[in-house]
């Protein structure tokens, strides 16, 4: 009897074992199961972890943008020159002492004109950035070098600078006038722009009734927008519905 009921016990634990193995081997339900693309814990890195976000837009309303149209600046080469002996061995280059007292000379790259006066000194007009007024004073500088004058580089400096820009609205000038009369000034039958004179930066704006602007008067590009950043806000209250 004892035998018969050993036997039937070493049965039951037989056909148990591979029930309870594969029930070992199941994943438990509430763990997530991973996938083969995802990377395993040990060799994810928090770069791969984190997900890069784009920014959101700013609606910024930066304004009109001034374009720079022309410089004007001074040197002095620290020499007497002969206008005569500069004239006649240079190029693109006339003098006429009865009509006026310097030698007036133009380059192509970069296209400027310059005034040169016997006293050595040079007025450079019509380049349309700084570097390009330095580079431009000196090929003069250069030019008279190789004529014969022992010419120096000093004194380089930048007395004007004209921007024009345009506003895209049409303003009131007329009323613009009657309350920064102590600034402006304004004759349409003489001249059909407003003139306004601001104190910090020391610049003139001529302000036309289509909304496009003149500056002028500056030394440096940051008086022209420091300038147009103070005038922006007035001028669109002005403006003409």
């Amino acid at each position: 009897m004892e035998t018969i009921i050993s036997s039937k016990m070493e049965e039951t634990t037989r056909s148990a074992t591979p029930i309870l193995s594969q029930t070992l081997l199941q994943p438990p339900l509430n763990s997530p199961q991973k996938t083969q693309n995802a990377p395993s814990e040990s060799t994810a890195t928090p770069q791969e972890a984190m997900v890069a976000c784009n920014p959101a837009a700013i609606n910024v309303d930066v304004g009109p943008t001034p374009m720079l149209q022309n410089v004007v600046c001074t040197v002095n080469l620290c020499c007497p020159l002969d206008l005569q002996k500069v004239n006649f061995r240079t190029r693109n280059s006339e003098y006429n002492p009865k009509r006026f007292c310097g030698v007036v000379m133009r380059l192509v790259n970069p296209r400027c004109t310059a005034l040169i006066f016997s006293s050595g000194k040079i007025v450079v007009t019509g380049v349309r950035h700084e570097q390009n007024a330095v580079l431009a004073c000196r090929k003069y500088a250069r030019i008279i070098q190789k004529v014969g004058f022992p010419v120096k580089f000093t004194d380089f400096k930048i007395h004007n600078m004209v921007a024009t820009c345009d506003l895209r609205f049409p303003l009131k000038l007329e009323n613009l006038h009657q309350i920064h009369g102590q600034f402006s000034s304004y004759e349409p039958e003489l001249f059909p722009a407003l003139i306004y004179r601001m104190i910090k930066p020391r610049i003139v704006l001529l302000i036309f009734v289509n909304g496009k602007l003149v500056i002028t008067g500056a030394k440096s590009r940051t008086d022209i927008h420091e300038g147009l950043d103070q005038m922006l806000p007035i001028l669109r209250s002005f403006r003409k519905q």
